[in-house]
């Protein structure tokens, strides 16, 4: 089985957790942060063809902006299409 390498953020969380630092929630904020994960679930593969100029472009905002510059392609598209 492989390791999940988590992000600095990811490990602070899971150190809270495992020293019983946490807040619970009621069922229907559980079941908002449920929705909202299959909602946000990426289940469908796009191909397209651009400028390389432009992609160097997204790139670099992507960068700025700490993500992945799919990642970033991809909340673009979403909040496009919403």
């Amino acid at each position: 089985m492989r390791k999940i390498k988590l992000t600095s953020r990811e490990k602070k969380i899971e150190d809270a957790l495992m020293r019983g630092q946490y807040i619970d929630v009621s069922v229907s904020q559980l079941q908002a942060v449920k929705d909202a994960l299959i909602n946000r679930k990426k289940d469908a593969v796009l191909n397209i063809r651009i400028n390389s100029q432009d992609l160097k472009s997204i790139k670099k905002k992507a960068k700025r902006l700490g993500v992945k510059y799919q990642t970033f392609i991809a909340e673009f598209l979403h909040r496009l299409a919403a």
